[in-house]
């Protein structure tokens, strides 16, 4: 071979093994770009050793019996992989295994969550969620895992379950904001995109996040924010579609053996309309149109029926006589009542005077009044007053009674103790409520912001099943 030819070898060799390192590290590219595109969506759990221990159950007998292993080198698995992924496997999910527990004790406590919500959990370690709040009894529950946030073909940061809008009750989310980078109001909207109207969604995020979340929603109202270990709890409810802001009530979840509530439901429909303005002022109107509850209900076999009167704000201002208390046209005597008047003006109780009648001092009704004024003036406030604690004075006053009226009005504090009596379970044992929530007798400023409020009220407390009737002011009650 002579030196022309060998050069042109070395050449020919020269030029093959650059085309070749050029293809090798342009495939590998392709590769790359290719592996970064699909990573997102790859559950990376799946890639560890599926050594999966219930650890719902901390019975470490019951642990061994229902440990899964898939197919391959169990020795491998058990003896190398296991001893790192198996220790880090347990200790989170008993961390998730608490986490979950201790989020559902405050839900259910709290009234805004009930074992047969159809029910989604979002984020890593979803599926020992899933398992605990199936052990719970909760009959409807799924997890997902992944987090289809990130969309490199897009060139944008995305939020999507791939769910129908109002689907769950129930949507649970651990960490997602703060583990995965994606804005806080992506993963909002998208849970109240999924949520039914009145269900409840529940973030455990990190502190960073916690503050944004309350100003991100668009269509739910903020009803909880605690502490569970080291992590924030933001929980809100998303708003009816024909509700407005100003009402709690809107598909409130009540107990499920809620009986005077369960029992009424069926009858709010007979119940007289509502009205924005007043249209009678007599008692013949009064016997005609208002559908009280014991037109509907035998009551004659109740043998302990309770009435309480919170605020009798204008029988004081009025000096009316507080014997004409009750509609002249209620189907019931009012004698056969046990008569409760709770009120911050200690001189009502001059104008209690009739057997099985009692007068309940509770200064916390005059609100900012007693700040200014004193309890009634000159009046010392009573001794102890400040260890009253009327919320369990009513549930103690309700619990053994067979058929209970409440009447009050829509003032700031009443409103307060009426939010109080839903999320304690207490308005299961009311049957038929009177909710004066019109302008106030002087005339400076209404109860509420507006006649929109109280029907939003209104409307809020009948879609649960409540009976209440509008209550206008005294005057209409007693014939005039």
């Amino acid at each position: 071979m002579d030196s022309k030819s060998f050069k042109f070898y070395a050449l020919s060799g020269s030029i093959a093994r650059r085309v070749f390192f050029r293809a090798l590290l342009l495939s590998s590219a392709v590769s790359l770009v290719a592996l970064i595109r699909f990573l997102p969506t790859v559950d990376l759990g799946s890639l560890t050793p599926k050594t999966y221990f219930d650890c719902v159950d901390d019975d470490s007998d019951s642990l061994s019996e229902n440990a899964t292993l898939t197919a391959g080198s169990y020795l491998f698995q058990s003896r190398i992989l296991n001893t790192f992924w198996g220790s880090f496997d347990s200790m989170n999910c008993k961390n998730d295994t608490s986490l979950a527990s201790t989020v559902i004790t405050i839900l259910t406590g709290k009234r805004l969550l009930n074992f047969g919500a159809r029910s989604l959990c979002v984020g890593e370690g979803s599926n020992v969620i899933v398992s605990s709040m199936q052990r719970l009894g909760f009959s409807s529950v799924v997890g997902l895992h992944k987090h289809p946030f990130l969309s490199l073909h897009k060139k944008k940061t995305v939020c999507h379950f791939e769910y129908d809008d109002s689907t769950f009750d129930f949507v649970f989310s651990k960490d997602v904001v703060d583990q995965v980078s994606v804005p806080a109001a992506l993963l909002v909207l998208e849970v109240e995109r999924i949520l039914k109207p009145g269900g409840i969604g529940a973030l455990l995020v990190g502190s960073s996040s916690s503050s944004s979340v309350p100003s991100l929603l668009r269509s739910s109202n903020l009803v909880h924010v605690g502490y569970v270990n080291e992590l924030n709890l933001v929980v809100f409810k998303k708003r009816s579609e024909n509700a407005s802001t100003s009402s709690p009530f809107y598909n409130h979840v009540l107990p499920e053996d809620c009986a005077s509530v369960e029992f009424t439901k069926p009858l709010v429909k007979l119940m007289e309309p509502l009205v924005v303005e007043r249209v009678g002022h007599d008692v013949k109107y009064e016997k005609k149109n208002v559908s009280y509850l014991p037109k509907f209900v035998d009551v004659s076999n109740k043998k302990r029926l309770v009435y309480i009167d919170i605020g009798v704000r204008e029988l004081v201002n009025a000096n009316v006589n507080v014997t004409n208390w009750f509609p002249p046209s209620y189907p019931i005597d009012q004698k056969a009542f046990s008569v409760y008047f709770v009120h911050y003006n200690a001189s009502v109780l001059s104008y209690v005077k009739l057997p099985r009648v009692t007068f309940v001092y509770h200064p916390g009704l005059a609100g900012k009044i007693a700040h200014k004024n004193g309890v009634d003036g000159e009046m010392e406030p009573f001794f102890g007053e400040e260890e009253f604690d009327f919320l369990v004075w009513f549930k103690e006053t309700v619990q053994h009674a067979d058929f209970v009226v409440l009447k009050m009005h829509a003032g700031e504090v009443e409103m307060k103790f009426l939010a109080d009596i839903f999320e304690s379970g207490a308005i299961c044992s009311v049957d038929e409520l009177f909710l004066s929530c019109s302008e106030s007798g002087d005339g400076k400023r209404e109860t509420m912001s507006s006649r929109e409020h109280c029907m939003d009220t209104y409307k809020g407390l009948r879609s649960n099943g409540v009976y209440v009737h509008q209550w206008w002011d005294a005057k209409l009650h007693q014939g005039a």
